[in-house]
């Protein structure tokens, strides 16, 4: 053998052997450009360095043997062969051409990423094929001579020989030039697109356009692989293309998760979606580190990311499609492209499509992907000029500002999804400087859990609609964990696309208004005291239950109205405090007794009213009305001293007569004055009879609905004495009525009646204008006298929300000074209402007119409200001043010594005698009202008394 193919042992042995165990040959013609030799290729796996193999018989029909030597340090054991026969006359020269990648077929699983396939071709006669130079396949120039047969053995230096082509040298360098400038161009896209893009994200940062950015940079990154264009740029050592390679499509499969996030903007409102992202992301980058030592493997997972991404991105479209979401339904064109790229891709790995083009058309595919895309993308970015749009000047933002009316500046600039207050309201809940400074998703933890579908919707509809305003109230929490009101007013600002690029306006702390509507929410319809319902919410809840007895033959409501007997005395003997302490300790006891169903109400003073659903039977509820009846009675510890109350107890069971709650409650409460009337601490169920025995006190609110047409009203004045010298200083107006038949009737009998019935209101503007008109007829006849008029309000007249016009216009009508007009009001009244009275208190101070309290220290609460209440004069309540103990002295003398420091005057009532007035002068009081200063009498008596005082003026 010759030196210069030393590494070559040709062993020829000549026998004749069954054509079974010969390699069969492959016969070429002149007219064979290419041809695909992969299915007649013999592969031998782990031969050795040593491979011996029969050849294929030649022209004289023999097989010989031959043995052939390894020669390069890559080989792997494995050897392949394969038989061409020359079947012209003429000499032929042909390419051998195994390629190092080969897309079709390379598998999902641990694919086949490339590599060098042929170290060596042996042929059987001659010497060994020159290796022809290329970056991307193996290739072996062969000359045949005429008629001849020649075995080849091929040393493999990868397991894997996908495929192996004969091509004419003419024809393959055409086809070679071909793919060359297809590449060209499909690189050359690819890389304006990155580029483009890349400069479109530094023009406008918004998270879409770096991340479409990056999508384009991948697939250029993965063509170039692709189509061998890196290895001309940069050196690329043998072996490391399927590291190469690899670390491409995993880059592919992660801006493919990327771009979906952001362009989806999936982190809006869902935290969840940035953890998933995140965490995937994060694998994929683990798995680019996995491919420095198996690539393979990562470009496997890589190829399954990608389908995932494909599946998911699918559903999120469709879904936010259905949603009306505008950036979904743009994605639809591009993403079904990325579904038939997929499915191709998917069918030339696995082999169901098996064509050399396949692997251009797929790297094309990517192209045409990429450009949807960008095409999409760009619609957002250079639309109506959006980007210079996205810039507020400050003098803008304050004008926004100032068209939301608000306190606080609140600015959600939607492209880069981040919202600005402006001053930062995060300092005014106590958090960190720009907490809420960032994406809205941000404020989703602070705000309230009712809160947060409500906030996230609008803010949603907003964008789907594009038009619009934004206004909610909502809970933010603070740092202390308490949560503030805010009232959100904004309006969309709209590019010339149509698309909302921002939302502005303005966010007020509406916390103590707030807090002040649920307080009189709240005691609208519950008692003060207690927190019991009130009557009208019993009597709401209790039409409710038999509009319901009506249809369901289960439901047999009955009701139970409890008065403390003699109550008044508790409150006469203790006070107002005690008496409110065992009202407290009765309702305790009460709601104890009741089971689920049942109801509890405080209706009136000392009466509680009971709805009993849980029990229906006479015999039981009998059994709850005693046990209540027991429980009021069990004495009560007040001040080391022991109360004993007893109870009177009506009682009425629902029947199909009963048509309202209203008719309801009444019987009940007949039921119970006929308990009173026999003596008290009894139970009576109600009989019809009882409706007669009423009929009394019917005809008396009858007859006072007329009283002030038929003129029986009238008003007596009681004089206010200034206690320096005794003159009158003003009068207390009191009515009197006068009835035809039952002559003068006491105040202590009608009031009651009229503030049950609702003709107080009636009855007290009749007072203030009757005061009003006596007042200005003194003063007239008088002369400019210093001289005030004091009218008593009700509870009832408090509340109306008519009270301030009625008295303007009474003042206005009169013609008197408002500052000679007064108006009384106890602390009860007052107290029913904190906050409404505030407001209402502050509204007849602005009229000018004067507001005294009256029954000053009897109540539980005056000294902490008397700054909190604008009032002028106080009335200190005669018990006071009847207590003949030290004590009471030195609580009288604090009390005026108080109302002097706080800029009040007083008035005490109740003086008996000369040594109480030498008393109440010594400790400063101004002024003091009873019978002994002077009895109440009618407007010509107090004309006298006047003039008899001022005989100077009134002449």
């Amino acid at each position: 053998m010759s030196g210069a193919i030393a590494m070559l042992l040709w062993l020829v042995l000549v026998f004749v052997a069954a054509p079974a165990f010969a390699v069969e040959p492959i016969k070429i013609s002149r007219e064979d450009v290419a041809l695909d030799l992969s299915q007649a290729v013999e592969i031998h796996r782990d031969q050795g360095e040593n491979f011996q193999v029969s050849t294929a018989p030649g022209a004289d029909g023999i097989v010989r043997r031959i043995e052939v030597e390894a020669q390069d340090s890559r080989s792997t054991g494995d050897w392949a062969v394969f038989a061409l026969a020359n079947t012209t006359d003429e000499q032929l020269d042909r390419l051998i051409v195994a390629p190092h990648f080969r897309l079709v077929g390379s598998g999902i699983i641990w694919p086949d990423l490339g590599s060098q396939r042929i170290a060596a071709i042996t042929p059987s006669e001659g010497f060994a094929l020159d290796r022809q130079p290329s970056s991307d396949a193996d290739e072996f120039l062969v000359t045949l001579n005429p008629g001849t047969v020649v075995t080849f053995v091929a040393e493999l230096s990868s397991p894997n020989l996908p495929q192996i082509y004969l091509w004419d040298p003419a024809a393959y360098k055409d086809t070679v030039n071909s793919y060359t400038l297809f590449r060209g161009i499909v690189i050359g896209i690819a890389g304006l697109l990155a580029l483009f893009l890349t400069v479109l994200f530094v023009v406008k940062g918004t998270s879409m356009f770096p991340a479409t950015a990056a999508l384009a940079w991948a697939i250029l990154a993965y063509i170039s692989i692709d189509f061998g264009f890196l290895s001309r740029i940069i050196d690329i050592s043998p072996g490391n293309e399927q590291l190469w390679r690899a670390g491409t499509e995993v880059a592919l499969a992660a801006t493919f998760v990327v771009f979906l996030f952001a362009y989806l903007n999936l982190a809006r409102w869902h935290n969840h979606f940035s953890y998933g992202t995140l965490a995937w992301i994060l694998v994929l980058v683990i798995i680019a580190g996995v491919a420095v030592f198996d690539p393979p493997i990562a470009a496997g997972i890589a190829r399954f990311s990608l389908a995932a991404t494909a599946v998911i991105g699918l559903g999120l479209i469709v879904y936010m499609g259905m949603q009306g979401y505008d950036r979904a339904i743009m994605l639809v064109p591009s993403w079904l492209m990325v579904l038939v790229w997929l499915t191709g891709a998917w069918m030339a790995v696995t082999g169901t499509l098996n064509n050399d083009i396949l692997q251009p058309a797929i790297s094309g595919g990517l192209i045409l992907i990429v450009l949807l895309i960008g095409f999409t993308v760009m619609q957002h970015a250079l639309s109506g000029s959006a980007i210079f749009q996205g810039l507020f000047s400050d003098m803008e933002r304050q004008a926004l500002a100032i068209s939301g009316s608000g306190d606080v500046v609140w600015d959600w600039d939607v492209l880069r999804d981040r919202v600005t207050t402006k001053p930062d309201i995060s300092k005014q809940l106590g958090l960190a400087a720009n907490t809420l400074h960032g994406p809205a998703r941000s404020w989703l933890p602070l705000l309230h859990s009712d809160d947060r579908d409500t906030f996230r919707t609008t803010l949603d509809m907003v964008l789907e609609h594009r038009r619009g305003r934004i206004a909610q109230n909502f809970r933010l929490r603070g740092a202390d964990g308490h949560y503030h009101w805010l009232s959100l007013r904004a309006r969309p600002v709209v590019g010339s696309d149509g698309e909302v690029i921002r939302c502005v306006g303005t966010m007020v702390d509406v916390t103590e208004q707030k807090k002040a509507e649920e307080r009189l929410l709240h005691d609208a319809v519950h008692d003060n005291l207690t927190g019991l319902p009130n009557r009208e919410l019993f009597l709401n809840r209790l039409d409710a239950t038999i509009a319901m007895a009506g249809k369901e033959r289960k439901i047999r409501p009955t009701v139970l109205v409890i008065d403390i007997d003699r109550f008044k005395h508790v409150n006469d003997e203790l006070g107002i405090s005690a008496g409110d302490t065992i009202l407290l300790t009765i309702a305790r006891r009460l709601h104890r007794l009741l089971k689920p169903g049942d109801a509890l109400s405080r209706v009136a003073g000392d009466q509680f009213a009971v709805m009993l659903l849980s029990e229906q039977e006479p015999a039981q509820i009998a059994a709850i009305a005693d046990a209540v009846r027991l429980a009021i009675r069990s004495p009560i510890t007040f001040a080391k001293r022991e109360i004993i109350l007893t109870a009177s107890i009506g009682l009425v069971s629902w029947t199909a007569v009963q048509a309202s709650a209203e008719e309801m409650i009444k019987d009940a409460e007949l039921a119970m004055y006929q308990a009173k009337r026999f003596g008290g601490d009894r139970i009576e169920p109600f009989r019809p009879a009882f409706r007669s025995i009423g009929t009394d006190r019917l005809q008396m609110e009858s007859d006072l609905r007329r009283a002030v047409d038929r003129k029986e009203l009238r008003v007596a004045y009681q004089p206010i004495v200034r206690l320096e010298d005794g003159t009158v200083a003003g009068f207390e107006a009191l009515l009197r009525w006068d009835h035809p038949r039952r002559g003068t009737i006491p105040p202590a009998d009608f009031i009651p009646i009229a503030e049950s019935s609702g003709l107080i209101v009636q009855l007290g503007l009749f007072a203030m204008q009757q005061a009003a008109e006596d007042l200005y007829s003194w003063q007239k006849q008088l002369g400019d006298v210093p001289l005030f008029m004091s009218v008593n309000l009700s509870s009832r007249q408090f509340i109306r929300r008519d009270l301030v016009g009625d008295v303007r216009s009474i003042v206005a009508r009169a013609n008197i000074k408002p500052r000679c007009f007064r108006l009384e009001l106890t602390e009860s009244v007052v107290m029913d209402n904190p906050e409404q009275s505030s407001h209402v208190l502050a509204k007849l101070k602005q009229l000018g007119i004067g507001l005294s309290l009256d029954d000053f220290g009897t109540g539980y609460s005056s000294l902490s409200y008397l700054t909190r209440f604008p009032f002028d004069t106080i009335k200190i309540d005669k018990t006071f001043l009847n207590n003949p103990s030290s004590k009471g002295n030195v609580l009288l003398k604090s009390m005026i010594t108080m109302a002097h420091d706080l800029g009040l005057s007083v008035v005490a009532e109740g003086v008996t005698d000369e040594h109480d007035l030498s008393q109440l002068r010594q400790m400063g009081c101004e002024y003091g009202q009873s019978f002994y200063l002077g009895a109440p009498s009618d407007a010509e008596s107090c004309l006298k008394l006047l003039t008899e005082q001022n005989p100077v003026t009134a002449s």
